[in-house]
C-alpha cells in the first residue's frame, strides 16, 4: 500500500497492510534526529522515520511579519511571542496580550486582523506534487483554536471567564478565526482539486483530570462551528483530524455526530483517554490519532518496553483499521533518541 492508501484506509476503518504513523516532536528532538541521521530537512527525516502524512502550507504573501532581537515574533493574529525557557528547552509565550484591555467590540473591529487572501494558494498544486503517494494534509492545531488562540493574546483566565459569561468581545474573536479559516482551509482545498486527504484542526477542551468547559459551553460556543469546518472539508472529499489535548471523553460522542473523522493526540495518562478503552467503545466511529504516552513513557521506559507498548497498539487499537500510529503529543525534549527510533522502527517492521 502507498501511504495515502494506508492513511485513508484507517480513517475508514478497514485494516491496512500496516497501521500508518505519523510524527510530532519538539525543536529540541528534532535537531537531535537529524544530527542523529546526519541530515538537515524535516522532508528526509519523515522519510527515514516512514511516516506516512505530509503537511503542505501555502508560501505567505501578506506584509512582513515583525521579529525582534530578543527572540520574539508577531504572528498573524498580531500577537507577540518569546521563546521562554523550561528545564529542557523553551516554548513560546505570548508576551504583551493585545486583545487583554479590550472591554467592546468597537476596540476589536479597529484591530488589523489578518486576510486570509494573504497566501500563495496557486502554489499547492506544486507542493502536493513534491510527495507522490503520501497522504496529504493542510491546516494545524491552530486551524480555528478558539480557546488557544483567543487566550494567546487575551490571557488565559480571562478567555475562561469569557466563556462563562458570553463575553461580545470574545465572541467577536472567536467569529473573527473561524471565518478566516474557513476561507483559509477552502482556498486550499479549492487549489487542491481533490487531491488533499486530510485538514487538521485544533481547540483543547481538556485537562489531565476532565474537560476544560462544560459540554453545554462546547455546544452553545464551539459545535456549530466545528461541524461547518469538518462539512467544508468533507464537501471536497478530505477528511478531519481534530488536535485536543488532555481528556475530551466526555465530547467524543459529540465529536462523532458532527463529523469529526479523527481525534488526534489521545495522552494515554489523561483520565479516561486509555487508547484501548477507547477502541472498544468507539470502534468504527472515530479514528485515534496519536495513542504513544509521551507524558514520561517514551522518556523512561526501555527500549524492550517501547517496542513492545508499540506492538500491542498496533496489534489491538489497530485492529481493524481506525488507528494512525504517533506520539500522543510532540515527542519532549527529555525523550532519548533512541527511544524514538525504537517506536518508529517497530511501526517501519510491519512493512518489511
Amino acid at each position: 500500500m502507498t501511504s495515502k492508501e494506508r492513511i485513508l484506509c484507517a480513517l475508514n476503518h478497514s485494516e491496512p497492510d500496516a497501521p500508518p504513523t505519523d510524527y510530532y516532536a519538539t525543536p529540541e528532538i528534532e535537531r537531535a534526529l537529524l544530527q542523529h541521521f546526519n541530515i538537515t530537512s524535516t522532508d528526509s527525516l519523515l522519510d527515514i522515520l516512514g511516516t506516512d502524512i505530509r503537511r503542505i502550507d501555502p508560501p505567505y504573501t501578506g506584509k512582513p511579519l515583525p521579529s525582534f532581537d530578543d527572540g520574539s515574533f508577531i504572528n498573524i493574529w498580531g500577537i507577540r511571542k518569546k521563546p521562554v525557557p523550561n528545564e529542557y528547552g523553551d516554548y513560546a509565550e505570548s508576551i504583551d496580550p493585545p486583545y487583554a484591555s479590550w472591554a467592546s467590540i468597537k476596540e476589536a473591529e479597529r484591530f488589523s486582523w489578518p486576510d486570509p487572501d494573504s497566501y500563495d494558494y496557486d502554489a499547492i498544486p506544486a507542493l502536493i506534487d513534491q510527495y507522490p503517494g503520501k497522504a496529504i494534509a493542510v491546516g494545524g492545531t491552530s486551524v480555528q483554536d478558539f480557546i488557544n488562540g483567543t487566550a494567546f493574546g487575551r490571557g488565559v483566565e480571562q478567555t475562561l471567564i469569557d466563556i462563562a459569561v458570553r463575553d461580545p468581545v470574545f465572541l467577536f474573536i472567536v467569529e473573527k478565526r473561524h471565518r478566516f479559516y474557513m476561507r483559509h482551509i477552502e482556498r486550499m482545498l479549492d487549489s487542491g482539486k481533490g487531491r488533499i486527504d486530510l485538514v487538521l484542526c485544533g481547540d483543547d477542551f481538556g485537562s489531565q483530570r476532565g474537560l476544560l468547559i462544560s459540554p453545554k459551553d462546547f455546544d452553545e460556543l464551539f459545535a456549530s462551528r466545528k461541524k461547518e469546518l469538518f462539512d467544508l472539508a468533507h464537501a471536497y472529499g478530505a477528511k478531519v483530524s481534530h488536535h485536543c489535548c488532555g481528556s475530551s471523553r466526555e465530547l467524543i460522542p459529540r465529536f462523532i455526530d458532527l463529523g469529526m473523522d479523527a481525534l488526534q493526540t489521545i495522552q494515554p495518562q489523561a483520565k479516561g483517554m486509555d487508547p484501548y478503552d477507547l477502541k472498544k467503545h468507539y470502534a468504527g466511529r472515530i479514528c485515534l490519532h496519536g495513542c504513544m504516552d509521551v507524558q514520561g513513557f517514551l522518556q523512561r521506559a526501555t527500549s524492550d518496553a517501547i517496542v513492545a507498548e508499540t506492538n500491542r497498539l498496533m496489534d489491538e487499537v489497530g485492529k481493524g483499521g481506525g488507528l494512525i500510529i504517533a506520539p500522543s503529543h510532540n515527542i519532549q525534549p527529555d525523550t532519548p533518541v533512541e527511544h524514538v527510533l525504537a517506536f518508529y522502527e517497530t511501526i517501519a517492521k510491519r512493512r518489511a
